[in-house]
């Protein structure tokens, strides 16, 4: 499984360990991801997700997982949540149009 979170996109970086003699040798800065259980309002179901510690933050602050992945751009989620994000939208409309 990468390590990638599935709401941000966020992934490993790379960069160098520098000593005091300025030595480098090469390290992976890897995201804070956590496997966690997010509720979807509009569709009344539970979604297991792995995401990191600042897209849950972010999450939260926006309201919720429906109103998260309704404001994201579709080119920073990965499948699942695009596909999740199209579901929201449809049961959305549905429900104001109706």
């Amino acid at each position: 499984m990468s390590r990638v979170c599935e709401l941000t996109g966020k992934a490993v970086l790379t960069g160098n360990n520098v000593s005091h003699a300025n030595n480098k040798t090469k390290r992976r800065f890897l995201p804070n991801l956590c496997q966690v259980t997010l509720i979807s309002d509009a569709l009344n179901q539970r979604y297991r997700l792995r995401v990191s510690a600042a897209a849950l933050r972010s999450v939260e602050h926006r309201g919720g997982l429906d109103a998260f992945l309704l404001k994201a751009s579709e080119n920073e989620l990965s499948m699942r949540a695009r596909l999740l994000r199209r579901q929201i939208a449809k049961k959305t409309a549905e429900a104001a149009a109706a």
